[in-house]
């Protein structure tokens, strides 16, 4: 029992979950992790399809951070991450045109084998649902040290007793949209030669990226992501979408054939909306704590540094 009570429990094990994990097994605090899907990852999603894998939910990501690029410099050098590119396209009204902007990364197997290969030595428990925290702080009824909420304020907010106001009020102000992601698989690649294109001003699509492009293999693989306003409105059946989101990306890009197979994923808390204050986490007198990219701007650099350093407060409050 008093090995339970000085462990920390994170609920979440997309990236900053993993991040603060990490940094207190690093500390030597016990801690455990619990991620409700079948693996970790959180929306730094990849999913299979005829073996090979497709990125459904961050498309890319940035380094700008010291400390996170030191991390990018290990998944490079393990053969997980490499660069990608520099220009996307941008769509108007207007018509196409290029749109520099800074180095973004892409994973050959995946987002996904990033936040796996951080995790690799930690002690993850999938299809492990949480039902409640509660002062103590419990969560499901057990006593921890700590606990760390990696998950959008939201999904958090279900999770946590009333009595818990410090934290309850933190998720209360986090702002949330939606998207949906298709994966459009076609018999050959067919469209002009592009890596990723904003889509501006459109009713459906937001982001289009050559996945075959991003992934280094050449495969005939676009992803699509949607707008808010376009995914709110099929939240509750998302397959029924595959149709308006395959016939949107081929008006877009002018494609003459259907795609062979198009698999559409919801997202409904796909990007929070606006930073969550000026702090890069919350860790407050009842020993409860959230981080992720809500504290901050929408990405994968922002979760992991709030990850981390929530994890390094913790260590220096609960360290042995």
């Amino acid at each position: 029992m008093g090995a339970d009570r000085a462990r920390v429990v994170v609920v979440g094990a997309g990236i900053a979950g993993v991040a603060c994990g990490a940094e207190l097994a690093r500390a030597g605090v016990p801690v455990r992790i619990y991620e409700r899907a079948r693996v970790a990852g959180g929306r730094m999603a990849s999913k299979r399809f005829d073996g090979r894998p497709a990125d459904l939910g961050a498309a890319y990501f940035t380094v700008s951070d010291p400390d996170f690029a030191r991390v990018v410099r290990g998944w490079e050098a393990a053969g997980l991450a490499r660069e990608w590119t520099d220009t996307f396209v941008a769509y108007s009204a207007d018509g196409r045109r290029e749109a520099p902007g800074p180095v973004r990364w892409a994973a050959p197997r995946g987002l996904r084998s990033l936040v796996e290969h951080l995790a690799a030595d930690l002690p993850v428990a999938v299809d492990r649902l949480v039902l409640g925290v509660e002062p103590g702080p419990h969560v499901d009824g057990e006593r921890c040290a700590a606990v760390a909420l990696a998950l959008p304020g939201p999904q958090a907010a279900l999770l946590l007793d009333p009595a818990l106001a410090a934290a309850t009020a933190a998720v209360a102000a986090q702002r949330w949209s939606s998207t949906l992601s298709g994966v459009l698989r076609f018999p050959a690649r067919s469209w002009p030669a592009f890596r990723g294109a904003f889509v501006n001003d459109h009713p459906l699509l937001r982001l289009v990226c050559d996945d075959g492009d991003r992934r280094g293999d050449g495969a005939p693989v676009l992803v699509a992501h949607t707008t808010p306003g376009f995914a709110a409105g099929h939240l509750a059946q998302p397959t029924g979408a595959a149709p308006a989101v395959e016939q949107a990306v081929r008006d877009l890009l002018a494609l003459p054939e259907r795609a062979a197979h198009v698999h559409v994923h919801r997202w409904t808390y796909a990007m929070p909306a606006a930073p969550a204050g000026d702090a890069t986490y919350h860790l407050d007198a009842d020993g409860i704590g959230l981080a992720g990219d809500a504290f901050g701007a929408p990405r994968v650099q922002t979760a992991w540094r709030s990850g981390r350093d929530l994890g390094r407060d913790l260590a220096a409050r609960l360290r042995p």
